[in-house]
């Protein structure tokens, strides 16, 4: 692949990437500071990419900027794993790379008050260590090491700890389930 076919895949790529999370053009603005016009024009290919407007949407819609580009592949399968910690004590471990896909992740919740959540997609999940509280609508669930749940997440749903100490989950959605917004308050 010539360089030009790289850059002419750039805006649909990025246009995918938003979309496979929901986004608006006015949404994404917000998170990155580029204008909604620049990005409608990045996206249908009328504006060139530079890295000054690549670097922010890399990192907005969490990917490389190898990723972003579809730079070729150095041969190397493995995932770098990079882990994100939240301000209660849990920690994020994404296992696949590439948005718009089947998402995973590795994940230690800490204890946090539970808010129901709707969102397009499916979810599963397995519990590694610990105890984990699953709510689904009225539902209420606790399941144990090596217990799985799969769910609609058309259905109001929170998951976390049982108790005061943190659970082990390996977590999976698919590429609809990017994007979550509360809807009942618990």
């Amino acid at each position: 692949m010539d360089d030009a076919q790289i850059i002419d895949e750039i805006g649909p790529r990025l246009l995918a990437l938003r979309r496979g999370r929901d986004l608006t053009l006015h949404e994404l603005s917000a998170e990155t500071g580029i204008s909604v016009s620049a990005l409608s024009r990045l996206e249908t290919g009328k504006r060139r990419p530079t890295l000054d407007l690549l670097l922010p949407l890399a990192r907005a819609h969490r990917v490389s900027l190898d990723q972003l580009i579809a730079a070729p592949a150095t041969g190397d399968p493995r995932v770098h794993l990079t882990p994100r910690r939240s301000r209660n004590g849990s920690v994020v471990v994404p296992l696949t790379e590439y948005p718009g896909r089947m998402q995973v992740f590795k994940q230690v919740l800490g204890p946090k008050t539970p808010r129901l959540v709707t969102h397009a997609g499916y979810e599963w999940l397995y519990v590694l260590a610990g105890d984990l509280r699953l709510i689904l609508g009225e539902q209420e669930l606790v399941l144990r090491p090596g217990e799985v749940a799969e769910f609609d997440t058309d259905q109001p749903h929170w998951f976390g700890p049982a108790g005061d100490r943190s659970v082990e989950i390996l977590h999976m959605f698919g590429p609809q389930g990017g994007k979550a917004r509360v809807r009942t308050p618990f």
